[in-house]
């Protein structure tokens, strides 16, 4: 995630993957009508009957979803994707996972969006095969980065924090191009190369303290953005079967290594990576890695990161240094312990249920009421304020489609007056927010939209 506050020139242009304008109410019908593939009307349309009474939240929700192609996706002429994350002219491996998920909605009936979602894919492991440490890169290897930071820089990197989640995300989103369009092209050799080099850096990482070439040092900083111990990170116990984060997704440093939300993802995509291995590439050798490494570190998790809490029973911790020290708390960014299911993480059901109260109650300490919402924030920006992206997830991983519908207004109603969601807003006054234009908010309420409509990822 990157820190609030910064502001970058909005591309120019227009399109579906062009650089492109932002969305104003008075061009919206128009602009649909002429550049919107019929597959992206299909679904704008289902939201209309859903929503016949509430026109704002129509808008909003065309405001949104029309927004990342407008304004983050460029298509580049050897055919991959590079996507922005809105306010910063880099391209993060989680959030351009994340900004295009609604797509894949109607990538099965598109073929051109199925071209822009499986260009990504092979962006993505051009950028891993790069550097599997990294988070974040440029378009070009123009030299461009946030900070001039104390770690094995290179052109192509404008960042190179080393989170865990950041290489769980092309995984996944290979898998659900896969799962939603049949489309099996983006399994290509430079993918196969990528995901070995991601096995090969997480079972570096198992070892982290004796094997790691990792390290990271940002001078001058908030603590939170650099490591401890030199660059080194907080000590953790090694050969616990967990696999080491330096930072968090929210780009914020881990104050215990094993960031526990993070290894359920990676459990999930090994699982997601022995299906691709065994159905696509008939590759049985790495299936067979694949899933063993999955029961390894599910199992891990299952057996170190469950602690018992005087008011919740039994809970999952967000951050455990395997010697028993543990951090409880959960963080509105994805992976985030609220998101475990929507992730597809199968754990111990109560122990899910206890977490969710644990989670959404003034226990974590990252939760806030307010007069205006209550939801999840972070302490990547200030107390008492709550995210959009946390309120989506709550309603993604919610039974009941009348608490859906609660939050979907509640979102609606906390806009700042913008017409787009935001990072982070105080829970008093919706008008005080942090980043005006976050692609990745406004595609995760976009999913909530068509959720409530019943429409959903294919996995």
């Amino acid at each position: 995630m990157p820190a609030p506050g910064f502001r970058s020139e909005k591309l120019k242009g227009g399109g579906i993957g062009a650089e492109g304008r932002g969305t104003g109410a008075e061009k919206e019908e128009a602009r649909m009508e002429k550049m919107l593939p019929e597959a992206l009307l299909k679904l704008i349309k289902r939201v209309e009957e859903n929503f016949p009474e509430d026109p704002k939240m129509v808008q909003l929700f065309v405001n949104c979803f029309t927004n990342t192609l407008d304004t983050t996706v460029k298509r580049l002429p050897d055919k991959t994707t590079y996507i922005i994350t809105g306010d910063i002219p880099a391209m993060w491996l989680r959030d351009s996972v994340a900004q295009i998920r609604p797509y894949l909605m109607a990538a099965g009936e598109d073929g051109d969006i199925a071209d822009m979602l499986v260009g990504l894919v092979k962006k993505q492991f051009f950028y891993v095969n790069l550097d599997p440490y990294a988070n974040a890169f440029n378009q070009e290897a123009n030299g461009n980065c946030w900070e001039h930071d104390e770690t094995d820089m290179g052109p192509w990197i404008w960042e190179r924090k080393y989170e865990l989640d950041s290489l769980c995300y092309p995984i996944q989103l290979s898998y659900l191009v896969w799962k939603n369009t049949g489309r099996t092209d983006q399994f290509d050799e430079t993918f196969v190369k990528g995901v070995r080099r991601i096995l090969k850096v997480w079972r570096t990482e198992q070892h982290h303290e004796e094997e790691s070439p990792y390290s990271f040092v940002r001078k001058g900083c908030y603590f939170t953005d650099t490591l401890s111990r030199n660059g080194k990170g907080a000590l953790v116990k090694s050969g616990t079967g967990l696999i080491w984060s330096g930072f968090r997704p929210s780009d914020d440093a881990c104050t215990y290594g094993y960031l526990i939300p993070s290894n359920m993802f990676a459990s999930v995509v090994l699982g997601y990576l022995a299906e691709i291995a065994g159905e696509v590439l008939k590759d049985e050798e790495l299936a067979a890695e694949a899933e063993s490494f999955r029961q390894e570190v599910r199992n891990a998790i299952e057996t170190l990161a469950v602690i018992k809490n005087e008011y919740y029973g039994r809970i999952y911790a967000y951050e455990t240094d395997g010697y028993g020290q543990y951090l409880l708390m959960d963080d509105a960014n994805v992976p985030s312990l609220l998101a475990m299911e929507y992730l597809g993480y199968e754990g111990d059901r109560e122990v899910m249920e206890n977490t969710r109260r644990f989670i959404l109650s003034e226990g974590n300490p990252y939760y806030f009421k307010g007069k205006a919402a209550a939801g999840i924030g972070s302490p990547h920006v200030p107390p008492y304020y709550i995210w959009h992206i946390g309120l989506a997830i709550q309603g993604l991983t919610e039974a009941s489609r009348e608490e859906k519908l609660r939050l979907l207004q509640l979102m609606r109603d906390t806009d700042g007056g913008k017409g787009m969601m935001h990072e982070g807003f105080h829970v008093d006054d919706p008008s005080k927010y942090t980043r005006e234009w976050f692609s990745w908010a406004n595609a995760v309420f976009c999913e909530l939209v068509l959720d409530y409509c019943q429409i959903r990822v294919k996995k």
